[in-house]
């Protein structure tokens, strides 16, 4: 009786210092996702984060859209956005009991980009209202050289694609044999290789690989970004959950907040507060 009354102890004490052990687990641990375009700034500061504090720091990069539903179901602590949230995902933030904080961490543009070979320096909107609905379809019509315009977007799930979608597109659709690409980097690659090709990155994926376009004839700066003068400026954002924002989460969006914080935000080519 004393033996088996022992071993139940030894169960029960070892199933609680499991729980303790998740529970810990689970708070010692901080869940990103979302937008592939605020994915640099995230992955640098948790780099140097850790050097300072023991926290696991997980980071997925899938889209804005895809953030934010994860910050509503539960699954993410911190969701990274390029774009604001819609009134449709905060009432469904608001009917699972989120309280829903928005939260600028820094200032960015879209970028129209093209291969270096081609000859194009800057357009306008309307140019690149009309490439993306098809209306000028031949480099030529717009200074280039004779060829077919090979157009390169983003997913539906990317808040690049959303704010594009309105300022450039004036909610209207992209030409169907638009080919979508899931990230930033992904259109880097595509466009890098081919010399027809164009499409659009936040400022921070610029790089010698690919030419950064003027629009209406302001040179894409940082300058001109935080003072809103670039046509496609936009802001960045993290959104997380008022009733359950443990103190790593906090903690670390405090640091990308800091001075430190944007001093990395500079560092990796996009626009600080």
């Amino acid at each position: 009786m004393y033996r088996k009354t022992f071993l139940i102890a030894v169960i029960l004490l070892s199933a609680a210092a499991l729980l303790i052990g998740c529970s810990k687990g689970k708070k010692d641990r901080v869940i990103i996702k979302g937008s592939t375009t605020v994915l640099p700034i995230t992955q640098k500061a948790a780099e140097e984060y850790r050097k300072i504090n023991k926290v696991s720091i997980t980071i997925e990069g899938s889209g804005s859209g895809n953030g934010i539903k994860a910050l509503i179901d539960g699954s993410a602590d911190i969701a990274n956005s390029s774009r604001s949230m819609k009134d449709e995902e905060k009432k469904a933030a608001s009917e699972n009991g989120i309280k829903v904080k928005e939260i600028k961490a820094a200032y960015d543009m879209i970028v129209p980009v093209v291969n270096p070979a081609n000859r194009v320096a800057g357009l306008t909107v309307a140019q690149l209202n009309a490439i993306y609905d098809g209306s000028i379809s031949n480099w030529k019509e717009i200074g280039g050289a004779d060829g077919a315009i090979v157009v390169i977007s983003r997913d539906t799930s990317s808040g690049t694609y959303e704010v594009w979608h309105e300022k450039v597109m004036k909610k209207t659709d992209v030409r169907k044999d638009a080919l979508l690409q899931a990230s930033n980097g992904a259109i880097v690659s595509t466009v890098s290789e081919n010399p027809r090709a164009i499409g659009y990155v936040g400022f921070g994926y610029v790089s010698p690989k690919i030419k950064a376009l003027k629009v209406n004839g302001v040179q894409p700066t940082i300058e001109n970004g935080k003072s809103g003068r670039f046509p496609l400026s936009r802001e960045l954002y993290m959104y997380v959950n008022e009733n359950k924002l443990s103190d790593n989460a906090k903690k670390f969006i405090d640091y990308i907040l800091s001075k430190e914080g944007q001093k990395l935000v500079k560092e990796d080519g996009f626009i600080p507060l």
